[in-house]
């Protein structure tokens, strides 16, 4: 079986930053794209930040030049470095991987963790 594992959320002031990582697991073959998508109360899913396999990141329009998305091949896993944080960044923050076994393709998700920006 297949999973993706979040860390890395919590409370922090506005200004303040934070690193979260997505660690995938499992019967993997490979991974193509990857991303990060938060929710806030009330609000849709939104997209955050993708990066594809070849390394090709892109970045909501509000988070460019905040955050940056990474990922670790040998590790199969994903980081989203976020700084300068506001307090509309508070959602629920999770990741996403386009994910081959040997069976199949499809999306996965991550738990979801909570990101606070508040003083």
């Amino acid at each position: 079986q297949v999973q993706l594992v979040e860390s890395g959320g919590g409370l922090v002031q506005p200004g303040g930053s934070l690193r979260r990582s997505c660690a995938a697991s499992g019967s993997i073959f490979s991974i193509s794209g990857m991303g990060w998508y938060r929710q806030a109360p009330g609000k849709e899913r939104e997209l955050v930040a993708t990066s594809t396999s070849g390394g090709i990141t892109k970045y909501k329009d509000s988070v460019q030049g905040r955050f940056t998305i990474s990922r670790d091949k040998d590790k199969n896993t994903m980081y989203l470095q976020m700084n300068s944080l506001k307090p509309e960044d508070t959602a629920v923050y999770y990741c996403n991987a386009l994910i081959y076994t040997r069976i199949e393709m499809r999306d996965y998700w991550g738990q979801g963790t909570q990101v606070t920006v508040s003083s």
